[in-house]
């Protein structure tokens, strides 16, 4: 809010006008003596001024917004993200792109070494819900794809998310085949309540030439190790 104050000088001024009037007065008509008392009035009033405006002088607070306190991240505060990069044990990476479900299928990237999150879960580092991460195992042009190491998983492996300069890694706890009938009724990969955890998803099991499908889903699950940074 910006203070606004009279110039030192105005008052100044004023002082020094009302002296010259009063001893104009006095010269044009009062008495030899009325002059010097009217005189020294003038010098106290102006004294009187002058200590008056320098008491109600206001201090500037000195700096600028430079010198404001900035707000920072509390060391604790809960980072979380879109992921855009999946790493998994031996240092191999593949990109993730968001993706949704169309007629209650989940719809991954054709490309078999590229990942799809399901935008409809959890981010990387939320308090809560499933972060679902699914891609193709294999491919008749391409041959296997990148999720073809599931299958090679074990409890304890860890796996590594990043996006947006964050990076959160999971320890994998458990690997199931389910069958896709029951992939949402019988499993927690795509529940979004409970603890916070990674489902990494892909195709596996008896192949079945009458659909082009795997019968069922393998799915790694993973919990977080700390908070993401």
């Amino acid at each position: 809010m910006a203070l606004s104050r009279r110039p030192v000088g105005s008052r100044r001024l004023a002082a020094t006008v009302l002296a010259a009037a009063v001893a104009l007065s006095a010269a044009c008509g009062a008495e030899p003596g009325a002059a010097t008392d009217t005189e020294d009035s003038a010098d106290e009033s102006r004294s009187s001024a002058e200590r008056g405006d320098a008491g109600s002088r206001t201090t500037a607070p000195r700096g600028g917004p430079d010198d404001a306190r900035r707000g920072t991240n509390a060391p604790s505060q809960r980072v979380r993200f879109r992921p855009e990069e999946l790493s998994l044990p031996g240092g191999s990476t593949a990109p993730v792109s968001p993706v949704s479900t169309a007629r209650g299928e989940l719809v991954v990237p054709e490309d078999v070494d590229r990942l799809g999150w399901w935008d409809g879960g959890a981010y990387a580092g939320d308090p809560f819900g499933s972060t679902v991460v699914a891609g193709h195992i294999d491919s008749a042009e391409q041959g296997m794809g990148y999720f073809g190491q599931l299958l090679d998983l074990e409890v304890g492996d860890e796996v590594t998310v990043r996006g947006d300069g964050a990076t959160l890694t999971y320890r994998v706890s458990e690997t199931a085949l389910i069958n896709k009938d029951a992939l949402v009724s019988d499993s927690a990969a795509f529940d979004q309540t409970g603890e916070h955890r990674l489902a990494l998803i892909t195709c596996w099991g008896r192949w079945r030439p009458e659909v082009s499908s795997y019968e069922s889903n393998y799915v790694v699950t993973g919990t977080p190790v700390g908070l993401a940074r």
